[in-house]
């Protein structure tokens, strides 16, 4: 199982973590098509606490954490 967390934005609709079997996906981007997450909306995408990118693989037993762009002034 890969567990999926969302942050602030990102989770309205989707809770705070998930869980998808590691078969069904191979990179962080086919994750975020799962979820109907646009790219453009992830500002952090970690890989077991890691910087990554989309086209990053994902394996079974790894930790995929999502922030979207924050705003403020």
């Amino acid at each position: 199982m890969i567990e999926v967390r969302f942050f602030a934005t990102l989770r309205q609709g989707r809770g705070k973590v998930a869980e998808i079997d590691a078969e069904e996906i191979s990179t962080a981007g086919e994750l975020l098509r799962r979820f109907d997450i646009p790219a453009e909306e992830v500002s952090i995408l970690l890989i077991n606490g890691f910087h990554s990118k989309p086209e990053d693989p994902v394996k079974d037993g790894d930790v995929v954490s999502l922030f979207p762009p924050v705003g403020g002034g």
